[in-house]
C-alpha cells in the first residue's frame, strides 16, 4: 500500500482495506463496536441537516433467517452475527442520498474495528416493504440498505478499475 509524501493516513487505510465480506466467524460483535458504528452512521452528512434515518440492529437468529429468506441477494445474512438495517423517512427529499452516506459511514466504522460487512440493497427491491413490516418499522420509513456484519471468516478480494478508467480531470475527453 502506498502513501503520499511518506505519511500513512489511517482513514485512507481503513477505506482501502474495506472489502465486501459474506462469510463470518461465529463470534459476536461487542456492544461498544455496535454503538460506535451506529454513532458514526448518525454523524453522516445530511441535506438540510434533516437526519431522516432510522437504524435497526438485528441479532436474533430467527429474524436474521427471516431477512435472509426475503433478500434475493442476501442469503448469507442468516449466518451473520448482526445485520444493520438503514431506513429513511420517505417524505425527506434527499433521504436516499443521506441514508447511503450513513450506510457508508457505518461500514467504514465497522471496518475500523476489524468487522467485515457487505452492503445489501434495500431501496427499489421487491422485499423492502416485507423487511420493513417484519421489523415493525413505521410506514413513513423506507428500507435503504441492509448491512450484515461480522469478523471475516474469509475474504474474497475483487480487483477494482484503475483510476484512469473511472476519473477525469477538468473536462471529460474521449480517447
Amino acid at each position: 500500500m502506498s502513501s503520499i509524501g511518506g505519511t500513512v493516513n489511517l482513514g485512507v487505510t481503513v477505506i482501502r482495506s474495506r472489502h465486501s465480506v459474506r462469510k463470518y466467524k461465529e463470534k459476536p460483535i461487542e456492544e461498544k463496536t455496535i454503538k460506535d458504528a451506529l454513532d458514526c452512521a448518525r454523524l453522516a452528512p445530511t441535506a438540510r441537516n434533516e437526519q431522516p434515518w432510522l437504524f435497526g440492529t438485528i441479532q436474533s437468529r430467527e429474524t436474521l433467517q427471516a431477512i435472509a429468506d426475503l433478500a434475493d441477494n442476501g442469503k448469507f445474512i442468516a449466518d451473520a452475527p448482526i445485520c444493520f438495517a438503514v431506513f429513511g423517512k420517505r417524505d425527506a427529499k434527499y433521504y436516499l442520498e443521506d441514508c447511503c452516506a450513513a450506510t457508508m459511514q457505518l461500514i467504514l466504522a465497522l471496518q475500523a474495528w476489524g468487522v467485515g460487512s457487505c452492503w445489501v440493497a434495500g431501496e427499489k427491491k421487491d422485499y423492502a416493504e416485507d423487511v420493513r413490516k417484519l421489523l415493525n418499522v413505521p410506514e413513513e420509513y423506507a428500507l435503504v440498505s441492509l448491512v450484515p456484519a461480522g469478523y471475516p471468516e474469509e475474504l474474497q478480494i475483487k480487483t477494482k478499475k484503475a483510476i484512469d478508467e473511472v476519473a477525469f480531470f477538468e473536462r471529460y475527453e474521449e480517447e
